[in-house]
C-alpha cells in the first residue's frame, strides 16, 4: 500500500499554520499545530531534552506528525480520502475521538460517504464546544475542505475519472447551496418569531396574573434564539462546503 503520509499532511499542515498563543486557545503557546505540552511528552518520551514549542522545527514537526497522529490513528491502512478525513480530525481533535468517528462512519462500499459521515460527526462535536464562537469560522471551513478534498480522493481511488469527480463535486456544492438558502429563510423566520413577543403591547406587571403565561413566552423566545443560531451555523457550514467543493472542481 503506497504510504500517502505526505499528502496528507501537506493538507493539514495548511490549516495548523505556524506559531500561535492564542489566549482563547486552551492549548497555549503551538507551533505548527503541536502544543508545547504535547510536545515536551514527545521528547520524554524519546528522552531527550525538553526545549521550547517554538524552537520546533519542520522536520521535526513532521516526524513528530507521522508518529504521534498518522500512525497512530491507523491512518496507514485506511481507503484514500478516509485516511485524510481520520487523520485530520485526529490531529484536531485527537486520536480517540478520529477512530472514534471512524468506526462511527464505516461500513459502506461508498468510501467518499464515510468521509461525509465522518466530517459531518466531527464538525457537530465542534460546534458543542464552548470555543466555537471563537474558532467555528475557520474550523467550519477547514472540516468542508477535508470532506471535499477526501470525497475527490476516495472517488478517484475507486475508479472515477476526473470529469466525474467533478461532476461529483459540482453537484455536492449545488445541494449545499439549496441547503444554504434553506438554513438562511429558517433562521430569518425563527429570529422573527422569537422577536414577535418583544413588539407585543406592553402589559403592566400589576394586571398580569397568569405566571404560566409569562414563562411561556420567555420559554418561545429563548426557543426561537436558539433555533436562530442553529440554522445559522448550518448556513455557515452549507456555504463553507459550497467553496470547498468550488475549489475542488476547478
Amino acid at each position: 500500500m503506497t504510504d500517502r503520509f505526505e499528502i496528507c499532511q501537506a493538507i493539514t499542515a495548511k490549516w495548523e499554520g505556524g506559531w500561535s498563543d492564542h489566549p482563547a486557545d486552551p492549548g497555549g503557546k503551538t507551533m505548527y499545530g503541536i502544543t508545547e505540552a504535547r510536545w515536551h511528552e514527545y521528547q520524554d518520551k524519546l528522552k531527550v531534552k525538553r526545549t521550547p514549542v517554538r524552537n520546533v522545527t519542520l522536520a521535526q514537526a513532521f516526524k513528530f506528525y507521522r508518529s504521534e497522529f498518522w500512525l497512530a490513528c491507523g491512518a496507514d491502512k485506511l481507503f484514500p480520502g478516509v485516511d485524510l478525513a481520520v487523520y485530520d480530525a485526529s490531529v484536531n481533535s485527537g486520536v480517540s475521538r478520529g477512530r472514534k468517528w471512524l468506526l462511527a462512519s464505516a461500513g459502506s462500499n461508498d468510501h467518499s460517504e464515510t468521509v461525509k459521515k465522518i466530517c459531518r460527526a466531527r464538525l457537530s462535536f465542534m460546534q458543542s464546544l464552548a470555543i466555537w464562537k471563537t474558532f467555528g469560522k475557520g474550523w467550519g471551513r477547514r472540516v468542508a475542505d477535508i470532506e471535499a478534498r477526501g470525497v475527490a480522493m476516495a472517488l478517484e481511488a475507486m475508479g472515477l475519472s476526473a470529469t466525474q469527480v467533478r461532476e461529483k463535486a459540482l453537484s455536492e456544492s449545488v445541494a449545499s447551496a439549496k441547503q444554504a438558502n434553506t438554513a438562511k429563510k429558517a433562521a430569518t423566520t425563527s429570529a422573527a418569531a422569537a422577536s414577535a413577543p418583544a413588539t407585543a403591547p406592553v402589559v403592566e406587571p400589576s394586571t398580569v396574573t397568569d405566571t404560566t403565561t409569562i414563562w411561556l413566552l420567555v420559554a418561545i423566545v429563548a426557543a426561537g434564539a436558539i433555533a436562530t443560531v442553529i440554522f445559522i451555523a448550518k448556513k455557515r457550514a452549507a456555504d463553507a462546503r459550497v467553496e470547498a467543493y468550488n475549489e475542488v472542481a476547478a
